[in-house]
């Protein structure tokens, strides 16, 4: 057991050492980032309770230092220390019911949601549900819980505990509004750094409702453990707020020959509600709230026409009651316009733009947002490359904190169609105040302070009369 536990392991590091010298060579001018973030193990907690993994922090330096972990992972796995202990976020499910997901290094314990309006154990409604756990390479994950709790009433303040024991932590979160106003978070390429960490303190004091994040969550790259961590990092939000997430590039962990699919940590961890918004696949899907429709899209699963996903996408624009739904909001994670000179020619970005733009731009999808590049950069609105009064505004976000630091060179001179551009960490903002105008603000991280850089009032084009016989 011991040599085949040696030659997965040294297989998979040489499969990360060749990823790492791709990533190098395609890699572009970036300045240093920060350090990864260490939060600690709340102590106290029995293997039962959510929580998150030990108190071990990575500092991602380099591939070596990727491949040195990965051994150390393994080698950890087969040891079965109790390390996983991982905790909570939340997601939405249709209109009025919300996804509790949560890991514990507990197998036995049950799928369980005690919640109500009053806090200390004093809890209304229980509801169950599954549990399930993966494998990748050598590593096992804890058991994946996932509750669907519901009805529930808007804008309403709910207490719950995870788990049959009510004496279990008391967690809270708050349901989004049913009506405007309504405000959403946006950020992309979250990572783990202490950018991460400021960043997500701002959006703490933003009093958002919803969270939106297009895709690079946790940068694990293969490396398992770093998913736990991300779950501890971003727990105090995420428990407390609903996370609508898509998928990018650092999410597919695929490694030729030792795992051969997709998006394995991704799926299991972080399952959103494409059943209910008609999808087959979790990588896209839709929700509504507080009259906007949002639409989260798949980069990295095929978008051309014919596809799953493009009938899935005609089939779901079809079903978008503006009288209902005014605001129109959409996701990728590979940016369709970027004056940024990184990840420029992509396919997912060129492919799935010649794809999918004409059923957007038909639509009247008033906002995309996208991720991928690490800077900020807001367009007018757009049309086949050009302004159009009835085109979406364009706006790349993938600032969030990661890793592998800031994008920094833009081409020159700057565009017309290019009305706001900085290479710097931060986050978004949107309002929809009401069904015709919401407010975007971009949040830049200086000198970990939340600095107000871009803003701009918005008027959904349904109300655009000039725009609407597109929609006819």
């Amino acid at each position: 057991m011991a040599i085949r536990v040696r030659e997965f392991c040294s297989a998979a590091a040489f499969a990360l050492v060749f990823a790492g010298v791709l990533r190098c060579a395609a890699s572009y001018d970036r300045p240093p980032s920060r350090g990864m973030v260490s939060v600690p193990r709340s102590d106290g907690r029995d293997s039962s309770s959510p929580d998150q993994a030990s108190d071990l922090w990575i500092d991602v330096n380099g591939f070596l230092i990727l491949v040195l972990e990965l051994l150390i992972s393994c080698f950890v796995h087969q040891l079965r220390l109790k390390w996983l202990k991982i905790k909570v976020h939340i997601s939405m499910v249709g209109k009025d019911k919300m996804r509790i997901s949560w890991i514990t290094e507990d197998f036995s314990t049950p799928a369980i949601v005690n919640y109500g309006t009053t806090k200390g154990g004093n809890y209304q409604y229980s509801s169950s549900g599954t549990s399930n756990s993966y494998e990748y390479v050598l590593y096992k994950s804890g058991e994946i819980h996932e509750v669907v709790i519901g009805p529930l009433l808007p804008n309403t303040t709910y207490h719950y505990t995870c788990g049959a024991d009510i004496t279990h932590e008391d967690f809270q979160f708050k349901t989004p509004p049913a009506q405007f106003p309504i405000k959403f978070a946006v950020v992309g390429d979250l990572g783990q750094t202490e950018w991460t960490n400021s960043t997500l303190q701002h959006i703490s004091g933003s009093n958002y409702d919803v969270l939106l994040l297009p895709g690079d969550l946790s940068y694990a790259d293969v490396y398992q453990p770093l998913w736990d961590s991300f779950g501890r990092l971003v727990e105090p939000l995420a428990s407390q707020r609903p996370w609508m997430v898509t998928q990018g590039n650092h999410e597919i962990e695929k490694i030729p020959i030792i795992h051969t699919h997709s998006f394995t940590s991704y799926n299991s961890r972080w399952h959103m509600p494409f059943e209910e918004s008609g999808s087959d696949s979790n990588l896209y899907y839709s929700f509504e709230v507080a009259g906007v429709h949002v639409i989260m899209l798949g980069s990295y699963t095929d978008f051309k026409n014919g596809s799953p996903q493009y009938n899935w996408l005609v089939s779901d624009l079809a079903k978008v009651d503006r009288n209902i739904t005014p605001w129109l909001v959409a996701l990728i994670h590979a940016p369709w316009y970027s004056t940024n000179t990184a990840h420029q020619g992509e396919e997912e970005s060129v492919g799935m733009k010649e794809a999918m733009e004409e059923l957007l731009y038909e639509a009247l999808v008033d906002v995309v947002f996208a991720g991928h590049i690490h800077a900020y950069e807001r367009f007018t609105r757009v049309y086949k490359d050009q302004a159009n009064p009835c085109g979406p505004v364009y706006i790349n976000i993938g600032d969030g904190g990661n890793r592998e630091g800031l994008a920094s060179e833009y081409t020159t001179p700057q565009p017309k169609i290019s009305a706001f551009r900085e290479a710097s960490f931060g986050h978004g903002e949107l309002e929809m105040v009401n069904a015709s105008y919401a407010r975007w603000t971009w949040h830049r991280n200086d000198d970990d302070q939340s600095v107000v850089a871009d803003s701009v009032w918005l008027r959904t084009l349904k109300s655009v009369s000039n725009c609407k016989q597109l929609m006819n």
